[in-house]
């Protein structure tokens, strides 16, 4: 029964789904101003709602940096995973979705930095910072990808 249990488990339909990546491919400048704003921010303290150098939550940050690409997206994490074009396989400069609270929606976005780490504003208390996704928190809490810059 334990075995039937597990498998039903297994195959439920979990939060989480595979990350695939592209590195190797060029950037475009947009995608490359991202990644220097993001680079730029961090040390940067989390502040709830905050969206500018004083203080960034995670989807400030991503506003932040994708708008001094010339690039407008929606204000929170969840907006962000529902109005952007989702991608298979995640490029430097993309946005990865993760559901960090309850339920499965998008509640933490992060910009892929490429070679397995994202730049995040984690939480309160902390600041912004680049961090291995091959940690099993974040495997076991993605949801997607997004690309909205060319």
């Amino acid at each position: 029964m334990l075995v039937v249990w597990l498998a039903v488990l297994a195959l439920s339909g979990c939060a989480s789904r595979e990350l695939s990546t592209r590195d190797a491919e060029g950037l475009s400048m947009e995608r490359a101003l991202i990644l220097a704003e993001a680079k730029r921010a961090l040390g940067t303290p989390y502040r709830p709602g905050g969206s500018d150098p004083r203080g960034l939550d995670c989807s400030g940050l991503v506003q932040m940096t994708h708008s001094r690409a010339g690039i407008e997206v929606p204000r929170t994490a969840a907006q962000q995973f529902e109005a952007l074009p989702s991608v298979d396989s995640a490029r430097p400069g993309d946005l990865l979705f993760f559901a960090t609270g309850r339920g499965d929606k998008a509640s933490h976005v992060g910009i892929y930095l490429g070679n397995g780490e994202m730049i995040h504003a984690p939480g309160r208390g902390r600041r912004v910072e680049r961090t291995s996704l091959t940690l099993a928190y974040w495997r076991e809490r993605f949801l997607g990808a997004a690309g909205p810059a060319p």
